[in-house]
């Protein structure tokens, strides 16, 4: 009988292992799966971790959920390169912004997490069972981006609390998860908190998942991600005029990083003096677009900054 049952087990196996390597969406579909499942069952662990270490809500907690969410990589051949850890050693607290790309920024994240940082979230995360669970063990701050007052008076407190407890908030300026190689339009709300409590932008940018990760086209592989801190940006002295600027700054340094560590170089084209527009910045990189007997498709992304005279 236990040989039957080894035998039938031994056969599933290799068929999944062969359809996984003939169609790229029953590929894709198994490891999200057992991403998912991954996700479930080793928050359960650490929250009881949490539990027992720490007995509740805190953000200490965040040093045993990284620890367990690190072997993640492992499972999917996914390597890291991250440069600039040193940008994290500011005295005080901080706000840290990254691009945001898809369910698997989990694992970037907990790469490089400093200590005493929480992030920012939707409320709806709450509810997803032992990740909510772990999520709100590591104090992490749940925002209803449903509700604009809500979310403005929540803020408005995490802007005490990092100050008075010597935070740091890691926020998503883009708001949403974009896996397209590019960055989308910055929200606001971020820099408006760092001007509110007069701490520095930390940017941190992730090279694009595009070449292993794209949900599209069923791709689900192993890769490389590349990681950078950048510098620190100062905010003191800084006021609510001042917010549109910071985030274009935040935003142009960003985008300019994750086109170089995903490997898509920007050529910089000055026009004629004279010219109503002096600058223009010509991009062209290849979109890894799977399938199409490999081709790489070419994108080019114009960005005009008009000056006066």
């Amino acid at each position: 009988m236990e040989m039957g049952w080894l035998l039938w087990g031994t056969a599933v196996l290799l068929l999944l292992h062969v359809l996984m390597e003939l169609s790229p969406t029953v590929n894709f579909a198994l490891r999200i799966g057992f991403y998912c499942v991954l996700c479930l069952v080793v928050s359960a662990l650490a929250a009881v971790a949490c539990l027992l270490v720490n007995g509740g809500r805190t953000v200490k907690n965040m040093r045993i959920i990284k620890a367990f969410v690190r072997t993640f990589k492992y499972f999917f051949g996914l390597r890291f390169e991250v440069k600039g850890l040193e940008n994290f050693k500011v005295e005080g607290p901080a706000l840290i912004v990254s691009n945001h790309q898809s369910v698997l920024d989990m694992m970037g994240l907990m790469e490089v997490l400093p200590d005493n940082c929480v992030q920012v979230g939707k409320k709806e995360l709450m509810y997803m069972g032992s990740v909510g669970l772990i999520m709100y063990l590591g104090g992490v701050i749940f925002i209803d981006r449903k509700s604009t007052s809500s979310a403005k008076m929540v803020m408005s407190e995490v802007a005490k609390t990092m100050v008075a407890e010597n935070l740091k908030v890691w926020i998503y300026p883009e708001g949403t998860r974009n896996c397209t190689g590019d960055l989308l339009p910055f929200k606001k709300g971020a820099f408006h908190l760092a001007v509110q409590a007069q701490v520095p932008v930390i940017p941190v940018v992730y090279s694009s998942f595009t070449s292993f990760y794209n949900p599209k086209t069923k791709l689900f592989t192993s890769g490389k991600i590349k990681v950078e801190v950048l510098p620190p940006i100062e905010t003191k002295g800084l006021t609510s005029d001042d917010v549109t600027d910071l985030s274009d700054r935040c935003f142009s340094t960003m985008r300019e990083t994750l086109f170089r560590l995903s490997g898509h170089p920007g050529i910089k084209l000055v026009l004629p003096k004279g010219s109503m527009t002096r600058e223009a910045q010509l991009m062209r990189w290849p979109c890894d677009v799977p399938g199409e007997n490999h081709q790489a498709a070419v994108c080019i992304s114009t960005t005009l900054m008009l000056k006066q005279g």
